[in-house]
Formats: structure tokens, C-alpha cells, sequence
């Protein structure tokens, strides 16, 4: 079939909205009709230098949208269900098998490729050349994508489901982080360092269990306003020089839990240096450089780079929308909506840190 996708044709150039030809969804696969698809730091990589899926690729990653077709084999999903759309993972492997689908054998090549595991993509533009089409198992910068069944997610239809896109990457990476992976507890102190989409996704499910104090840390005081609103109890400012010891003040001696969501190697060192003894600091930033430590830095700290938060998007997803239906969790306030044309200015928005979570409509209707 054909759709309307924003091609990422070179690392340094626009998205460009071309006519692409679809295939079907072949097995265990879902052909699904976007309404909605949160923008994520991560959709950058393909820009980098030496990136596993280079140009030419349509990107996107938090998907939602609903159900045309399904394929061979699909069982959980059914024509007209209204979804959203996660990573993909294989459901065998050890990590699969015991709820850990973040943490799949095939994570990377099931996701950062941009092509199934053989090679193809499922997608042409108008001179028939292929187009990768597989990022994170959906590649939804479209009007219409296929994506993988293991990682589609079936929601109730009264749900405002151009808004939850995001649920499938980056407010899964925050909030799963803080539930699943760290398992933050009543009590627990944590430090927040950036308080983009998936640092207030982790500060929200910290107020939900009770953890305090709460520290925000980022360089836009608007960001830092809004973390107050959503469940922070402190905000500093990361360019402060004193960060370290302001953490341990409020802390009583260092935070139990620290968590870094911008990959800057000098942030991450503050993050582990401001953890007390047994504390453990959960990563989830792409590094672009190594991270060095001194002899005694981590002692008696942990470290832990995280994806995807550690979480099933199957349970974790369905329990985010439980929580946001009690008013606990209102992660619709991160989202500013764009048509999909204007897929350029929603990154801008996103990488300058104006809009926390530019969601794109590539039905032109939210």
C-alpha cells in the first residue's frame, strides 16, 4: 500500500515527506494506521556518524495509532484495536522469557537497524529503492507503518490516542526506570539530572511511590517550574558548581538513587559522585564519549545503564494509563502536538529543549 512517510534522507539535511509503497505485514507483523508519534532524542542517531541505521530512514518510535491489518501468526491483536507502538524484542531469549524484553539477545538488531533480522525493510519510495523502515520494530514517522507484534500494545478505545505515543519509548524509559529497574521505595531520595520527557516521566512515578526528596536538576528554568508541578521537591540548576554538595545537603549525606537521562559524561560523574554509600545511579542517556572513573569513585556505589526502563511495555504500559486515569500521573502535560509536515521545527523544539515532547499528527488531527 502506499503512505505518506518523512524521509530522513541525509545526516545533516531535513526530514523530506515522500510517497512510499508498503508492503503487507508479513508474520507476526501489524500494518497500523498512525494518529500519533512522540519525537525522541534517541531519532537523532541515525544523524550520527558511524550509526548502526544511516540515511536513507523514515524514524519514530512511539507510535500509536490503529489496527488495518495483521499477519500471519499475530494473536493479541486484532483488525480495528486501538494500540500503541514500543520496541521489538524476540520473546525466546532468557531475558524475554523471565519479563525483560528490554533486555532481549536481539535488542539491537531487532531495533537500531532499521530492517528485520534478514535484511529486508518492507518499504520503497517512488524509484523503488528501499528505504529502512524497522526502527525500534515500527519506524512511525508515517501515515502508516508495520510494526512487529511483540511490541504493540493494545489500549481501551476511549483513550486520547494521538497523545499516547510516548508511553511507548521515552515515558517508559523514565517511569520504568523509577518502578522496575531501580525500584525506588517510599522514602527512597533520588536526584533527577534532566527533566526532559524522560526525566519528568521519572520524577512523576517517584512522587507515585512516595520517594523524597525529589531533586530536578537542568539548565532550562522552565523545565525546572514544571518538575516542581509534577512531583519534585527541589530544583537546582545544572550549571551550579556546588551541585555535589547541594544534593548531600538535602539528602542528608547523598541520594539514594541518581538518575541521568542526558549522557553527558561530566553530568554522569556529578550523578555518581552525589550518591551515598550503597546508592546506585541508573544511566540511560546515549554516551557520544567514554565515561571514566577515579580508583575510589564507585566504591560501595552501583552503576546501571538501563533500557527501556527494564519494563514489559505489555504491563507497564496498561499501568501508566491506570495511573494517569487517577490523576497521578499526568504525562499528557509533556506533549505539544505538531502536523507531521512540520516534522523539522517539532526537532528543533525537541533538541533545543523549547517542547518537552513534540508528538507528531500525521492525520492532522489530535
Amino acid at each position: 500500500m502506499k503512505a505518506t512517510a518523512a524521509v530522513l534522507r541525509q545526516a545533516d539535511g531535513p526530514y523530506v515527506l515522500e510517497e512510499i509503497e508498503l508492503d503487507p505485514p508479513g508474520p507476526g507483523e501489524v500494518l497500523v494506521r498512525v494518529v500519533g508519534a512522540g519525537m525522541c532524542h534517541t531519532d537523532v542517531v541515525p544523524r550520527r556518524e558511524g550509526a548502526p541505521a544511516p540515511p536513507p530512514i523514515i524514524t519514530g518510535h512511539e507510535g500509536s495509532g490503529v489496527v488495518e491489518a495483521v499477519g500471519e501468526g499475530v494473536e493479541r491483536v486484532s483488525v480495528g484495536d486501538h494500540v500503541v507502538l514500543s520496541f521489538d524484542s524476540c520473546g525466546q531469549c532468557p531475558s524475554c522469557r523471565r519479563g525483560a524484553p528490554p533486555y532481549c539477545d536481539l535488542f539491537l538488531f531487532r531495533n537500531f537497524f532499521g530492517r528485520r533480522l534478514d535484511g529486508t525493510t518492507g518499504a520503497r519510495d517512488a524509484d523503488g529503492a528501499e528505504i529502512a523502515s524497522r526502527w525500534f520494530g515500527q519506524s512511525s514517522f508515517a501515515t502508516h507503518c508495520v510494526a512487529a507484534e511483540r511490541g504493540v500494545v493494545v489500549v481501551d478505545r476511549d483513550l486520547p490516542l494521538a497523545k499516547l505515543g510516548p508511553l511507548g519509548c521515552g515515558i517508559l524509559t523514565g517511569a520504568g526506570s523509577v518502578l522496575v529497574d531501580l525500584n525506588v521505595g517510599a522514602g527512597d531520595s533520588i536526584a533527577v539530572f534532566g527533566a526532559g520527557a524522560v526525566g519528568l516521566s521519572a520524577i512523576m512515578a517517584a512522587r507515585v511511590v512516595g520517594a523524597g526528596p525529589i531533586i530536578a536538576v537542568d539548565l532550562h528554568p522552565h523545565r525546572l517550574a514544571l518538575a516542581t508541578e509534577l512531583g519534585a521537591t527541589h530544583a537546582l540548576d545544572g550549571a551550579g558548581t556546588d551541585l555535589v554538595s547541594r544534593i548531600q545537603e538535602l539528602t542528608g549525606g547523598g541520594a539514594r538513587f541518581t538518575f541521568d537521562t542526558t549522557g553527558n559524561v561530566a553530568v554522569i560523574a556529578t550523578a555518581v559522585a552525589a550518591l551515598r554509600m550503597g546508592g546506585h545511579a541508573g544511566l540511560v542517556g546515549i554516551q557520544t564519549e567514554p565515561i571514566t572513573f577515579g580508583p575510589v569513585d564507585l566504591l560501595g556505589r552501583r552503576i546501571s545503564s538501563i533500557l527501556e526502563g527494564g519494563a514489559d511495555p505489555q504491563v507497564m504500559i496498561p499501568r501508566l494509563i491506570e495511573l494517569w486515569r487517577e490523576g497521578r500521573f499526568p504525562f499528557d502535560r509533556l506533549i505539544e502536538t505538531f502536523p507531521l509536515e512540520a516534522i523539522n521545527t517539532a526537532e528543533e523544539a525537541s533538541l533545543s529543549g523549547k517542547v518537552v515532547k513534540p508528538v507528531l499528527l500525521p492525520s492532522g488531527r489530535s
